[in-house]
């Protein structure tokens, strides 16, 4: 997962769920989105191996405020975010699984 790490904090209130005790992956998606099925797949499957781990999915056409103060262009785009919220990996494109748990082994 390539990207820069930002100093914003997504939670409850901007995802509308609780965040993961240890990192959250976030997915932003869009209906007719092909590698957007597949990333889902992936993100769900890491997330149920490891403990603490959550994954969420965001409708990226249902939350364009969000999307665009995150500066989101293109579906799927991840953020891979630390307990507290705070975003240390965004990607975007379909992420390998590998690369998803290097990235919350820097999250966590």
């Amino acid at each position: 997962m390539d990207g820069q790490a930002h100093a914003e904090r997504l939670g409850r209130a901007q995802l509308g769920v609780e965040l993961g005790e240890r990192a959250t992956l976030v997915q932003f998606s869009s209906a007719f989105c092909q590698p957007c099925r597949a990333t889902r797949r992936t993100l769900a499957e890491v997330a149920g191996m490891v403990d603490g781990v959550a994954h969420v999915e965001i409708d990226a056409e249902a939350h364009l405020t969000l999307v665009r103060a995150l500066g989101i262009s293109r579906t799927p785009t991840v953020l891979v975010l630390d307990a507290s919220g705070r975003i240390v990996r965004r990607a975007v494109g379909q992420p390998r699984t590998v690369d998803v748990v290097a990235a919350l082994g820097q999250a966590m």
